[in-house]
């Protein structure tokens, strides 16, 4: 089989889509050949049976130039690919699903997201089959739909070499997104107002950088931290390469992430491989791991109890819990788990 897979962006040291150059090296394994457009390449590392073509974002084109350059490719390179697996952007499925049809290409995309409308659901209508993690995703209520792992890379992400001095990493709490409303650091922020004001000891640590556009969003939370008197409990610290946040995940005992349901974060089950404990406010986990680290209300006063509790944990529970959070992530959500499923439902459809 040969698969054209198309993505936003393939740079293995992007904070955000880092993740996907491993989700297509690892396809590589199962494909004859695939072919990848992106909106942008910069970093890659592949192997000679995969071809990265940019829509050129990375030098600056105009927009209608990359809808000209999409064209271009998906219709040049046509003899090159047997199907198209779309990841994120609906977009290309609005833009290719006829001419894909006509050429008799099976479509396969990729949507995580609460929300939607009438253009996704016209690239739903297109694909051959939707893919999601999160049952509370838009895509989730379609029969086409397959609900997936997440796709953890445990190769990369594992508890091994985790800080053993359990005192240098007590009391610490990590939040690791880019910094943009729909992620909520601010909820963090009040519920850790709330801690301080009860005394209780921490340390937290907000690792990434605003989305375009978003600077003022980002210079708000540092202010509100100003403000609340907690510079000496917080730190603001730059956006990093995806393959660089296992370091920070094991130097972290708590893993904040109050992004809603109908999304599912790679990012809080990367931090759970390297160890971490858990304050989530997805619904999706909701029998899966413990609910004490389940903010299903999602107010501020949850989100600091469920902190507060988790901080005063003796260190055998603690090991216990991470451990069961663990064997969750390795027989559910790996990356291999994924790969063969993905491929699974790609050669059911194909035949």
């Amino acid at each position: 089989m040969r698969l054209l897979i198309i993505t936003q962006k393939v740079d293995k040291e992007d904070s955000i889509l880092g993740f996907m150059h491993n989700w297509i090296l690892e396809l590589s394994k199962k494909f004859e050949k695939i072919t990848v457009i992106c909106l942008e390449k910069r970093e890659f590392d592949l192997p000679q049976n995969i071809k990265i073509y940019s829509l050129g974002k990375e030098s600056g084109k105009a927009r209608i130039k990359y809808i000209k350059n999409f064209f271009n490719l998906i219709l040049g390179l046509h003899k090159e690919y047997d199907s198209v697996f779309v990841h994120m952007n609906q977009e290309y499925v609005l833009l290719g699903g006829f001419l894909w049809k006509i050429l008799r290409k099976k479509i396969y995309f990729w949507r995580n997201h609460q929300l939607g409308n009438l253009f996704t659901r016209i690239a739903v209508w297109f694909s051959n089959k939707v893919f999601c993690t999160s049952k509370f995703a838009f895509v989730a209520k379609y029969e086409k739909t397959i609900l997936m792992p997440v796709g953890i890379d445990t190769g990369v992400f594992n508890p091994e070499s985790r800080i053993q001095n359990l005192e240098s990493r007590k009391r610490s709490i990590l939040f690791l997104s880019r910094m943009d409303p729909i992620k909520r650091p601010d909820l963090l922020i009040e519920a850790l107002n709330i801690l301080n004001k009860k005394n209780v000891d921490f340390v937290c640590d907000f690792y990434g950088n605003p989305t375009v556009g978003g600077e003022d969003y980002y210079n708000y939370l540092k202010t509100k931290v100003e403000e609340l008197g907690l510079a000496d409990k917080i730190n603001f610290c730059n956006g990093v390469a995806n393959h660089e946040t296992p370091k920070i995940y094991k130097e972290h005992d708590i893993f904040v992430n109050l992004t809603p349901s109908g999304s599912f974060d790679k990012t809080i089950l990367e931090a759970v491989v390297c160890g971490c404990l858990l304050v989530v406010a997805n619904k999706s986990l909701v029998g899966e791991i413990d609910d004490r680290m389940i903010a299903k209300n999602e107010t501020v006063a949850e989100i600091a109890q469920k902190i507060e509790s988790l901080l005063d944990i003796g260190n055998e529970e603690r090991f216990v819990l991470s451990a069961s959070l663990q064997k969750y992530v390795l027989e559910k959500h790996s990356l291999s788990v994924l790969i063969e499923k993905l491929v699974k439902e790609i050669q059911n459809v194909q035949k």
